[in-house]
């Protein structure tokens, strides 16, 4: 059995068998765990009621925290030559048409984000197994298909981000940098569960938050009460 650091130790002591009922006390806790030599990211991992093998009963919209996740995005726009102008000025860092296509058939993404217009969906379809796992494709649903292109833009380029549950129903989504001022971490935090709470699939039956848990991205975790956000 690999053997536990000191460092790690620590930190399970800080947390273990403790259930926070304050977003304050808690984020509190989660800067202490935060004692590696690099900033590190920190993550709310919400286990849902829900089945995502049923349609309804999927998980997958956007959002924007007030404070943004401390991290900047490189965003690609796969547009039609007229619309180059727009997308850089709007502040794409890559446009292109059929040459980023070819780019991206061979193995080329160098961008965290793509985003197209309408038109260009059908030659997209053929990089669906290059872009679907990396979960890059660009769809509807979360705005990255988009015939107005400086504010879709503008949007990303604020924080936008998208997020979805997985298969087995659990949402891993950052909220921030552990070098975050505390209040703007509970901002965010608060923000993130809102926007998770409002879009709760209509196939969902009952109770719809199961846990919540917190954690830096080497910290362990820090369990929520489930009515954390109700005052």
């Amino acid at each position: 059995m690999r053997k536990l650091s000191r460092r790690h130790k620590e930190n399970i002591e800080k947390t273990n068998q403790t259930i926070y009922s304050t977003l304050e006390e808690a984020i509190e806790v989660l800067k202490s765990t935060a004692t590696t030599k690099f900033v590190e990211t920190v993550e709310l991992h919400a286990n849902l009621n829900i089945d995502p093998k049923y349609a309804d009963q999927q998980l997958r919209t956007t959002v924007t925290l007030p404070n943004g996740v401390g991290k900047q995005v490189r965003i690609a726009v796969l547009t039609d030559e007229g619309n180059f102008a727009e997308a850089e000025s709007a502040g794409a860092d890559i446009v292109g048409n059929d040459s980023l296509i070819e780019q991206i058939t061979q193995g080329n993404i160098e961008f965290d984000l793509l985003i197209t217009t309408p038109n260009m969906m059908p030659k997209l379809a053929k990089l669906g197994r290059v872009l679907g796992p990396k979960g890059l494709m660009p769809s509807p649903k979360s705005g990255t298909v988009t015939s107005n292109l400086d504010s879709t833009l503008t949007e990303f380029k604020k924080g936008k981000f998208e997020y979805k549950a997985d298969k087995t129903g659990i949402v891993h989504v950052s909220f921030g940098k552990a070098d975050f001022e505390n209040d703007k971490l509970v901002e965010n935090l608060t923000a993130l569960y809102k926007s998770i709470e409002q879009n709760r699939p209509s196939g969902v039956k009952g109770k719809y938050f199961k846990s919540l848990f917190i954690c830096t991205t080497m910290g362990s975790s820090i369990q929520l009460d489930l009515d954390i956000f109700a005052s």
